[in-house]
């Protein structure tokens, strides 16, 4: 290994490595809180917007394991440095994009694919750079950083989108880009390369299959999970299978396409090549604990982070930074908590970081279901805000060190490819399960209060109910007056109908949040396997290395 240059601060590589990031978290989460100015600028649709961000998943989820590989092969500093200039490049495309065409060409592919090879990378250089206790912080920063990406990134991006233009931050992630290739790549290691090839038909079965699979789950609340709600139209034709939705059959499919890819990865190993991601390392408990904790912790913040800027921006008609600024207590708790995880778990150990952190993520979501309101200011909903941001700065700051830290130095960037697929697929997943359960429970809790009211005629309950019969979309109150007047209905009636709805709504983002509660909790079950000391390679904490 080639130390680069680490004398004058050990922690300059973390620095570097979190800054990227950073900028790979905040893209998202820029672009979800600047759809409507995004979709004016560009003069395109929602839909079409949606697109751009499903392909941008698409993608990563896609390619993730092979942008590990490719670390392997090729060396992770160099493939981090090309990973940086390709999604320098697309940031670039993407804050000069004309129309829609050239947003799904730089941000969806293109910074999706320098994604792909720049967050194995990350995972990989930590592992290569820190070892012991002092890896385990580095983790734990990391951690930190990933989450306050997320939790602060609709504010910074309703910022500027507010006040200058979305396109800045695409922008300035190419700056960041540039400086982090002039300046930081001098501070990170270059880990020996292990050599070797990659097979396309392991390429083509993965991509595809994890294609399937995230699109499936990302168009879950708009298909329908297992009935066909509003099935997608293919040259002029429904696809609905025997009336049911798409969904479960491109997940199965998917799922049929990765036990392929692990039928050949088997084969190959036993004849000593070195397949995407090797089925003895997925067969490590520890790793597979520590890939499933990524996965709920990443369940639960897409669903938190799907659910309630809808309902900030939608319901109550906050704009852009001002759904950023009440996010601030979840953020705060979230840095702070990854910091003192990584310190619980060099002393400790992991499974009480992790045990303790999604203890917190649920009794914090509870406190948020409790407090929800039209009135977001309230202490109880800055508490639980807090309290779930803490619990998710505990489990965050560990679960690459677990990952990691289950491995040989050899497999690290098999492993940081591997826990990258188990990121994207929990977001998608939460966001499209979450998200359909908030539209699921409006439309079910509208109808029967609509029903059980004694203010409304029945000729009016049965003519609400043959319109909500495709669902209920949320709207902000001044619009559900607006279609109530619309209606013929006299004033008081009007308002009988907007009062229902809007408590519909927040009955429906509180069982919304529940949910994400119930999989906080869950995730305690996992913890018993998560017996490995943080920051210890696989030789120092006893454990037999994935390639023996």
């Amino acid at each position: 290994m080639t130390a680069g240059k680490t004398s004058g601060n050990k922690w300059l590589p973390v620095v570097v490595l979190g800054l990227a990031q950073f900028i790979m978290v905040l893209d998202t989460t820029v672009m979800n809180v600047s759809i409507s100015t995004v979709v004016e600028d560009l003069n395109t649709t929602v839909t079409g917007l949606q697109l751009a961000i499903t392909s941008y998943a698409l993608v990563m989820a896609a390619f993730m394991l092979t942008g590990g590989r490719i670390g392997d092969i090729f060396g992770r500093r160099r493939v981090f440095a090309v990973g940086l200039v390709v999604y320098g490049v697309g940031s670039l495309i993407t804050s000069l994009s004309p129309n829609l065409t050239t947003l799904l060409f730089g941000w969806s592919l293109v910074e999706g694919l320098g994604a792909t090879m720049v967050i194995p990378a990350i995972m990989a250089l930590t592992a290569a750079t820190y070892k012991g206790k002092e890896r385990a912080m580095a983790y734990g920063v990391l951690g930190g950083i990933a989450g306050a990406g997320a939790a602060i990134g609709p504010l910074i991006g309703g910022a500027v989108t507010t006040y200058a233009s979305w396109r800045y931050v695409f922008a300035g992630e190419t700056v960041t880009v540039l400086i982090l290739l002039a300046v930081g790549m001098r501070y990170l290691p270059s880990p020996e390369a292990t050599g070797g090839r990659i097979a396309p038909l392991e390429v083509a079965v993965t991509s595809i299959g994890m294609s399937c699979i995230v699109l499936g789950i990302l168009k879950a609340s708009e298909w329908g999970f297992l009935s066909a709600i509003n099935p997608p139209e293919v040259a002029g034709r429904t696809i609905s299978p025997f009336g049911l939705s798409p969904t479960p059959f491109l997940v199965g499919l998917g799922g049929a396409l990765l036990a392929l890819f692990m039928a050949i990865a088997r084969k190959s190993e036993a004849k000593g090549g070195a397949p995407l991601a090797s089925p003895k390392m997925l067969q490590l408990p520890r790793l597979r604990a520590g890939v499933a904790v990524t996965l709920l912790v990443q369940m639960a913040l897409g669903g938190l982070f799907f659910t309630l800027p809808v309902f900030l921006q939608v319901t109550l008609g906050k704009d852009a930074f001002q759904t950023g600024l009440q996010l601030i207590p979840l953020s705060v708790a979230l840095v702070v908590a990854s910091l003192a995880g990584a310190t619980l778990a060099s002393r400790r150990s992991a499974r009480l970081s992790v045990t303790l952190g999604f203890g917190l993520m649920g009794t914090g979501l509870l406190l948020l279901a409790q407090f929800v309101s039209e009135d977001f200011s309230n202490l109880g909903f800055s508490i639980g805000m807090a309290v779930c941001g803490a619990g998710m700065g505990l489990v965050m700051s560990q679960t690459s060190n677990i990952v990691m830290s289950s491995v040989d130095d050899r497999e690290t960037g098999q492993a940081g490819g591997v826990q990258g697929t188990g990121l994207n697929l929990g977001m998608s997943l939460g966001t499209a399960l979450i998200g359909a359960v908030l539209l699921a429970g409006l439309t079910t809790g509208f109808n029967n209060q609509i029903a059980q009211s004694s203010q409304l005629p029945e000729q009016v309950k049965q003519e609400i109910k043959k319109q909500t019969q495709a669902g209920v979309e949320i709207v902000p109150e001044s619009a559900a007056v607006e279609a109530a007047t619309k209606a013929g209905l006299p004033p008081q009636q009007v308002s009988d109908v907007a009062n229902i709805y809007i408590d519909a709504q927040i009955r429906a983002l509180r069982t919304a949040i529940g949910i994400a509660a119930i999989i906080a909790f869950g995730a305690l079950f996992l913890c018993r396997r998560l017996d490995i000391e943080t920051g210890q390679s696989p030789s120092e904490a006893g454990l037999e290395p994935a390639s023996a």
